[in-house]
């Protein structure tokens, strides 16, 4: 009789050690692998985050590489992405784009940390485009940082590792556009759309707009701009992808220049920041 009962109960004690272990060999394994889903806004922020989350970090960006964050509107396949997300690192500085989504985006997922990108940066006016600072860019990428190291205190040391890591990145960028800024004759620059402010201030330029508050010139503001131009001994007019070079080219015929492509939306960071330093110093 004992032996009857002895063979079920091996048999129960055996399964039961059998799921134990794959419990605790499996599924702590799936929650360790399971990367942290961050929603960005523009492409410059999915370096921020891929440079301190590394491969725990799985980034989306809502306004992808050749769209307007001024006018863009997400696609549902995004907005599925972001109602699943554990974090919404947004600009945070006026970005039209934020303004209209981000509560919409919220309601989809009440859990979502938001994370306020431009928290500790100084504004200038409205311009929403901090990011084109590198001196602001350090300041974005610690505000994500705390918010990785909140949601996944576990890893704080690697996060704490990559940041160091690319804030050293930031701060040798900037004394390499410093350098390369620094026999600029002319400090002035003409760009069609006003999103330079902050790289002006930081390195000593003057941005002369095209375009004022979203706003197209008018026929008598083509002329003063024609005018400003060649008093200032402008040759060069600079302007993004995102937007018509049609003012742009009528300007730069006038002045007997021509119209220069930079993108302050470019995802590779700092490379797109050394190419328009380089850029701005030669024209």
């Amino acid at each position: 009789m004992k032996t009857k009962t002895l063979i079920p109960t091996t048999i129960i004690i055996t399964t039961i050690i059998l799921i134990g272990a794959y419990l605790t060999t499996t599924q702590p394994q799936k929650t360790q692998n399971k990367k942290i889903v961050v929603i960005v806004t523009i492409p410059p922020q999915a370096e921020f985050v891929e440079k301190i989350g590394g491969e725990k970090t799985e980034v989306t960006i809502m306004v992808p590489p050749g769209a307007n964050p001024h006018t863009y509107e997400p696609k549902p396949s995004q907005l599925e992405k972001a109602s699943k997300a554990e974090i919404y690192a947004k600009v945070g500085s006026g970005l039209e784009f934020e303004l209209v989504w981000i509560d919409k985006i919220v309601s989809l997922n009440k859990k979502i940390l938001v994370v306020d990108c431009s928290k500790g940066i100084k504004p200038i006016g409205k311009d929403p485009h901090i990011w084109l600072s590198p001196r602001n860019a350090k300041i974005m990428v610690e505000n994500i940082y705390q918010a990785l190291i909140q949601i996944d205190p576990a890893n704080k040391e690697y996060y704490t590792k990559n940041k160091e890591k690319y804030l050293q990145e930031l701060d040798k960028l900037d004394k390499e556009i410093t350098q390369t800024l620094s026999s600029k004759e002319n400090r002035k620059i003409m760009v069609y759309h006003p999103a330079w402010a902050y790289f002006a201030r930081d390195y000593g330029l003057e941005q002369i707009p095209i375009e004022k508050e979203g706003k197209e010139p008018t026929p008598q503001g083509i002329t003063n701009l024609i005018k400003q131009a060649k008093e200032n001994n402008v040759k060069t007019v600079f302007i993004s992808p995102q937007f018509n070079r049609k003012n742009a080219e009528v300007i730069a015929k006038e002045i007997g220049g021509k119209v220069a492509l930079i993108d302050p939306l470019e995802k590779n960071y700092i490379e797109n920041m050394e190419k328009i330093a380089k850029i701005f110093a030669e024209e």
